[in-house]
């Protein structure tokens, strides 16, 4: 039917405009916890581990060591700290102290120089350079018992390799079990050979990551290979060099395997604790004789203590000559 002639047509109603859904609130607030608590829990198997095997047994050794503890005969008295007072007085202890800190500073001393300069020699263009940095890791995954006793056989007294050397050009053999020093210098030479390529390999890695145009520029500018080593790489390596001085001044102090080796099994360290390192004399103290877990667990924090403040002494050292040489 038409509408009749000024009939007002019907108003149209607007239609409401369409509502969207609303977000489901659980799932919102399931998106949220994920971001903001999942880190947590993929890294919270680290710290659980970590915890177990790690954070509680340094613990626990800080409680023995306030025990009188025996392990052979079940024996444990509260001492306080007097295990600590007979630390101190140990003449045995401190021996062993400054067998360890000789050791330490003849291996990595040399160690960390020459790996540095290795890195920068593979660094370099050159013909086999792969084979090289495939070869110099070799010495780092052989096995540590056969190392020690390939060693105590060169430098064997009577009839070691190197003995024999010195003989040849009119040098007496040199005792290297009986002398404190000499021995020194045989593990120290056993644990350079072992680690140096390990370090140089970290260097590399550094070494790399720096940007080929500051060279470029300062062959430009008439700078000698040399100069460029002390004044673009090592600077720009320092948190390497500080990583790996830490890294040595830990493993340094916890020598056991090398000695022990080198001592054929003896946990003495020679006859007259020539060489005997703390770790050792802690081996000593635990687990032989009268086994004084108390005594032991004292000594080890001890080397802890001694561990953290001989690693902020490199630190420091190392920051303040690699800051020097880039200035």
């Amino acid at each position: 039917m038409s509408s009749t002639v000024g009939e007002v047509p019907p108003r149209r109603t607007a239609t409401p405009p369409r509502q969207r859904p609303e977000p489901r609130r659980s799932s919102y607030r399931l998106g949220r916890w994920d971001l903001k608590y999942s880190p947590y829990l993929y890294v919270a198997p680290f710290f659980v581990l970590f915890g177990i095997f790690g954070l509680f047994p340094l613990l626990y050794t800080v409680y023995v060591s306030l025990f009188d503890y025996e392990l052979l005969s079940g024996t444990r008295e509260y001492a306080g700290l007097e295990n600590y007072r007979e630390l101190l007085v140990d003449a045995q202890f401190w021996n062993a102290a400054y067998n360890t800190v000789g050791i330490f500073l003849l291996s990595t001393v040399p160690q960390l120089i020459v790996a540095l300069l290795l890195a920068n020699l593979m660094n370099r263009q050159m013909r086999g350079r792969t084979l090289l940095r495939m070869g110099i890791v070799v010495p780092n995954i052989t096995s540590v018992a056969a190392v020690g006793i390939i060693f105590a056989l060169i430098f064997a007294d009577r009839y070691g390799l190197v003995n024999w050397l010195l003989g040849s050009v009119g040098v007496d053999p040199v005792a290297w079990r009986d002398n404190r020093y000499a021995s020194w210098l045989a593990i120290a030479f056993m644990v350079d050979w072992r680690w140096t390529g390990y370090n140089a390999l970290i260097y590399l890695g550094a070494m790399q990551a720096i940007p080929k145009d500051l060279y470029e520029s300062a062959s430009l500018d008439g700078a000698s290979a040399w100069r460029q080593f002390w004044q673009i790489t090592v600077p720009l390596i320092r948190p390497t060099i500080v990583f790996t001085v830490i890294i040595s001044t830990i493993g340094g102090f916890q020598i056991f395997t090398e000695p022990l080796m080198y001592g054929h099994g003896m946990v003495r360290g020679g006859a007259e604790h020539e060489f005997q390192t703390l770790a050792m004399y802690i081996y000593e103290q635990t687990f032989t004789g009268n086994a004084e877990y108390g005594y032991g667990a004292a000594m080890s924090w001890l080397l802890f203590l001694m561990i953290v403040i001989f690693a902020l002494i490199n630190f420091a050292l190392v920051r303040r000559s690699v800051k020097g040489e880039k200035k």
